[in-house]
């Protein structure tokens, strides 16, 4: 399984209680597709929010947020990390 770090635009303003809503919904769904999230993190200022996921390929991350209304404006693999 690779790690996925994804980034989502256009969400100033974001509150905490969101973000956990949203991370909740990808957790919901995302044994559907064999992913799993990890952390979310958010910036509300700038309206970035970064997601941390574990998954067979970026299109079953992508899928996931697109079902539970978040789609991800970008999705990066991240294979090495310390």
């Amino acid at each position: 399984m690779t790690k996925f770090m994804d980034v989502h635009h256009g969400m100033r303003g974001i509150t905490s209680d969101q973000l956990d809503a949203a991370h909740r919904a990808d957790l919901a769904i995302e044994d559907e597709e064999g992913v799993h999230f990890e952390k979310a993190w958010a910036d509300p200022e700038s309206g970035t929010v970064f997601c941390l996921s574990e998954g067979p390929s970026a299109g079953a991350v992508r899928r996931v947020h697109e079902r539970a209304g978040h789609a991800a404006d970008e999705i990066h693999p991240v294979p090495l990390s310390v």
